[in-house]
């Protein structure tokens, strides 16, 4: 049987004495509602497969790497889905909330869901800046909106998304659900349209799509190589939400059925939205007529000259940037809580209101959200960038720490301890050691591109100095926390 034993925040009122085969049980699951329904989790898995580094960073990258852009894209996808598909395998062992923060507590003690916890929150805190910093420019596009100051649209979008997320998780759910169909049926809508372009070869402001807009124009490559390396930490961060249907598993109706066929189909949205989106970018327009100061989805329309066009692909970028945004205050306040519980988080992130929403974690990662809007303030052409790539940093020890949980358990099943459900990582242990060195030369890649992203690597020393010094901060009141529950 299993060795499985309490975790965090474990009490005689919420868990049974630790024995040898009791089954692992985190008080940071206690208290949420199971409001979240298939269609919810179906939607919340494509919402975080297709979000601002699509609509927003497809541009630059295009512009910076050329056709071969959707190389990166494919690469990524296929390692984010091993990460998606590892998690989906923890998440049918046992769902949890805490998600991988409640696995790294299992399989590498507090140390490690501490690590993973913190990890998790500089991703979301810094893609919260990165969002509010894309739904401020994409506002910008409407004239309207032109004369107010970004950080004065960023500070809206906060505030919009904040008070909405703090209702209850059937309400986020709801939003997520509608939020992904807007973003499907405009992907699906501008496939169509781009398809009927590049077969009909109908002229796109003076031009004439077709394959010949790649081969014309440098081929695949037309920058050479290094630009595709230096683009895949950006690609990374495009990716950055697929971890968030294994957070939503604890606040599922039937998660052993749901999980599985939500993110079975990552892959081939994936491939589908992404891949096949920016190949038909490509046909369409020189990549050259592309820029990191608008959607390359609005550029195409823009030059269509189709009117209103461009303002509905506008809407739909913006909706996407809310719709990370969202997310990221949702899963923040889940996984704050569970680390709270265990004496390794703040104490107000574990409190919850009366709609079962673990409001505190929420309003920490919030708060970041308003250095953000300060950020846009000071340096308004630069924010988008500078915390895209730290994002990158929390994304990349994210992953890993996911992946290392799923090789612990795997190491585990092998000895016997535990039972890996029928829904497995295919390949394992390799499957995990790979994506661990693709993870690696992700973060070699940005120190290797120079500029921000070397700048952002520099820094990696100190956010393990402070992830240390906040250890030994905590340190104490988990070790208390962990005799209470072993009394």
């Amino acid at each position: 049987m299993s060795d499985r034993t309490l975790s965090a925040g474990s009490t005689p009122d919420t868990a049974a004495p630790a024995r040898p085969d009791a089954p692992h049980v985190d008080a940071g699951d206690v208290g949420y509602s199971k409001d979240l329904k298939s269609r919810h989790v179906s939607m919340i898995a494509i919402g975080g497969a297709i979000g601002t580094g699509l609509f927003l960073g497809a541009g630059g990258r295009l512009a910076g790497a050329g056709p071969s852009l959707a190389i990166a894209y494919a690469v990524c996808g296929v390692f984010a889905f091993f990460v998606v598909r590892a998690l989906g395998e923890l998440v049918l062992y046992r769902p949890s909330s805490g998600a991988f923060v409640s696995y790294a507590r299992e399989f590498m003690g507090e140390k490690g869901a501490y690590t993973a916890g913190w990890l998790y929150f500089l991703n979301w805190s810094t893609t919260a800046i990165a969002d509010i910093t894309a739904a401020a420019t994409y506002a910008h596009f409407w004239s309207m909106f032109s004369d107010i100051d970004q950080w004065i649209l960023a500070l809206i979008a906060l505030s919009v998304v904040l008070a909405a997320n703090l209702i209850s998780v059937k309400y986020f759910g709801e939003m997520e659900f509608w939020f992904a169909i807007v973003k499907v049926a405009a992907l699906v809508i501008f496939m169509g349209i781009g398809i009927f372009l590049v077969a009909t070869s109908h002229d796109i402001g003076g031009h004439t799509p077709g394959l010949h807009t790649i081969t014309d124009n440098g081929g695949i490559f037309p920058l050479g190589m290094l630009p595709l390396l230096l683009v895949i930490q950006g690609v990374v961060f495009a990716y950055a939400s697929v971890e968030l249907c294994g957070v939503a598993a604890g606040e599922t109706e039937n998660p052993e059925k749901v999980m599985p066929r939500a993110i079975n189909s990552i892959m081939w949205r994936v491939g589908l939205f992404y891949v096949g989106s920016v190949v038909l970018l490509a046909l369409l327009l020189p990549y050259t007529a592309y820029s990191a100061d608008q959607s390359p989805f609005v550029t195409v329309f823009d030059k269509l000259g189709v009117g209103g066009a461009s303002h509905v692909m506008n809407f739909v970028v913006l909706t996407a940037a809310l719709s990370s945004l969202n997310s990221g205050l949702y899963s923040t306040g889940r996984i704050l809580r569970s680390m709270a519980m265990a004496g390794s988080a703040p104490k107000f992130t574990a409190l919850m209101n009366r709609g079962q929403v673990p409001y505190g974690g929420i309003l920490l990662t919030a708060g970041f959200g308003v250095l953000g809007v300060g950020l846009n303030y000071l340096m308004p052409g630069e924010a988008f960038e500078l915390v895209l790539n730290f994002a990158s940093i929390g994304i990349i020890g994210t992953w890993g720490m996911i992946m290392l949980c799923s090789l612990v358990f795997w190491w585990r099943a092998k000895e016997g301890k535990v039972a890996r459900p029928a829904y497995r990582l295919p390949w394992a242990p390799y499957t995990q050691i790979v994506t661990l060195l693709f993870l690696a030369s992700v973060l070699f890649l940005m120190w290797w591109g120079g500029g921000v992203g070397r700048t952002t690597v520099a820094c990696v020393p100190l956010i393990a100095a402070l992830l240390v010094g906040g250890w030994f901060v905590v340190r104490k009141r988990v070790a208390a926390l962990s005799a209470t529950r072993q009394d």
